[in-house]
């Protein structure tokens, strides 16, 4: 499997746009424009010497024991730059890279990451933790500065370590990818059940540390739910969080690492709650009339406890779009024609849900989900469209791929609000996106769907699909203004910054009004105590201090 350079993925994975596709979007935005993207040697080629090369040499066989675990090439440097967010894309598409680490670790152990940070604490060298690079907000940009900056790769800290199948718990090496993880369970009868979209390329570490949330959060919870402890090397010392099932004894250790991105220090090691590989699974789709009916029968399903492992409503336009993209005209055409028949019209929305678990109990909690659809008019279409949504559910982020090479950018952003105030989100991101691009006599396709849903409210998450100019100065300015205004609208509203993706260095600036200038401060020395140095992944999750 070839990684990607400078998109998403494997490199043997294409998502070309059907041609039926390709003419929507240019019906609702204007037609792309393609461009020839920079060759990965151009990049490499714009590297400057590392800082760490003559700076370090007096101190490999001392610190790291002759095993040189530090590269300095300019490939490894440039592949460990940047992660997925767009403002990484046009750095790589267009040949903008700027500022890359001036080395690359490649630990096998807690005990090799120890000594690298120790050489970093004896060398004032910035570290930045690097595993599955998926990150959309900006949490491995590096940083401007006189010291030399290190990433670390955690890729190789990949084994299962131990499996207590009575407490049902499993450690792991933090830097293992979601594929791997899975398949080192599943070999034993069990599952993590933690399925973002990012899955194929994401590391358990990255999820614990940015508080990620799978697909089917509503079986098996979101990472905090799964994270029961682990181990942290700082560079004040080893930090271990204990595991427990549950413990009254003061502060929880484990919320001092979840959300941390890396300012503390480096998980090495996590122990996570698994469960029994389920024998039964299914998705179906339900369309409603419009997106007050769909978000109604949602919110009967979760008080009432229904135990579905996913519920994800579209709203209209997302669910035009998904049919869209879907390219099937014949079948589509006859879907749309029975929909209209049953009273779904052009305001229908489509609820994707899914049932996990034991055979006799998700098949009556399906049932119970498809009869109060029913009760707000909902029209079930079976599981073929529920079942090719998992097949396709890690793919779908290759879309980003084929719609560049059509001339469009695609970005996303999600929050989280109670259920009054669901819709206003919506609708105040979606108006806030459509203003910024008003600015520049641009248009920007943008739809919503509810992500993860609660009795207390739900994600909200938003796609917005936008034309390339060309000018790599002109798209990143697109992009700041569209940032602003809907994290501006997000803020506005009573939202959280982010409900999955973290905070980064793009949601940094507007995490004070969400913590609060006492709660930023906390968070500020409980970083000081573990790195007093400020070594650690700097400018990432704290706003820049006044």
């Amino acid at each position: 499997m070839a990684k990607r350079w400078n998109g998403w993925g494997d490199e043997a994975v294409e998502f070309t746009l059907a041609p039926t596709a390709v003419q929507f979007l240019a019906e609702q935005i204007g037609p792309g424009r393609t461009m020839q993207d920079a060759t990965f040697d151009q990049v490499c080629a714009q590297v400057p010497p590392s800082r760490l090369s003559a700076h370090l040499s007096a101190h490999l066989s001392a610190h790291l024991a002759a095993h040189p675990l530090i590269v300095t090439d300019a490939a490894n440097r440039v592949r460990h730059a940047l992660g997925q967010s767009l403002p990484d894309w046009l750095k790589m598409r267009y040949g903008k890279i700027g500022l890359v680490p001036d080395g690359v670790a490649f630990p096998e152990s807690s005990e090799e990451v120890r000594r690298l940070l120790d050489l970093a604490v004896q060398e004032n060298i910035i570290v930045i933790p690097y595993a599955g690079g998926t990150s959309v907000v900006g949490h491995l940009t590096v940083p401007a500065s006189d010291k030399p900056v290190l990433s670390i790769a955690l890729g190789r800290l990949s084994r299962l370590i131990n499996l207590d199948k009575d407490a049902q718990l499993a450690s792991f090496g933090a830097g293992v990818l979601g594929p791997d993880l899975e398949a080192q369970l599943r070999a034993h009868g069990y599952t993590l059940g933690h399925f973002p979209q990012s899955f194929e390329y994401a590391s358990l570490g990255g999820w614990i540390v940015t508080r990620s949330s799978g697909q089917q959060s509503l079986r098996y919870g979101r990472i905090e739910n799964m994270f029961a402890g682990g181990r942290v090397e700082t560079p004040a010392g080893r930090f271990d969080v204990q595991t427990f099932p549950a413990s009254s004894a003061g502060t929880d250790l484990r919320e001092m690492v979840m959300g941390s991105e890396g300012r503390m220090g480096i998980l090495t090691e996590a122990t996570v709650r698994v469960q029994q590989v389920p024998d039964f699974e299914a998705f179906h789709a339900v369309f409603f009339p419009s997106w007050e009916q769909a978000t109604q029968a949602a919110q009967a399903m979760l008080r009432n406890k229904l135990p579905l492992s996913m519920l994800r409503i579209s709203n209209p336009l997302e669910t035009l779009t998904m049919l869209t993209l879907a390219g099937e005209s014949t079948l589509l055409s006859l879907l749309k024609s029975y929909l209209s028949l049953r009273g779904c019209g052009e305001k229908k929305c489509m609820m994707l849900l899914g049932a996990t678990g034991h055979r006799k109990t998700a098949k009556n909690a399906l049932s119970s989900a498809l009869a109060m659809a029913r009760d707000f008019a909902g029209v079930h279409v079976g599981k073929t469209m529920g079942e090719k949504w998992k097949h396709n559910r890690f793919r779908n982020v290759y879309l980003r791929n084929g719609a560049w090479q059509h001339g469009y950018a695609i970005d996303t952003c999600e929050t989280a609000v109670d259920w009054s105030r669901v819709t206003v989100m919506m609708d105040a991101v979606e108006q806030a996106a459509r203003d910024a691009f008003a600015q520049f006599q641009e248009k920007v396709h943008t739809y919503t769907h509810l992500s993860h849903l609660y009795t207390q409210g739900a994600s909200v998450y938003s796609t917005f699909v936008f034309r390339l100019s060309g000018n790599y100065e002109q798209d990143l300015a697109r992009w700041q203004t569209l940032k602003a205004a809907i994290s501006g609208a997000i803020v506005a509203n009573g939202g959280t910054i982010s409900h999955q993706h973290g905070v980064g260095s793009d949601h940094a600036p507007y995490l004070e009004a969400e913590k609060g200038a006492l709660g930023i401060s906390a968070m500020r020395q409980l970083f000081a105590h573990f790195d007093p140095q400020g070594l650690m992944n700097p400018g990432k999750l704290l706003p820049p201090e006044k």
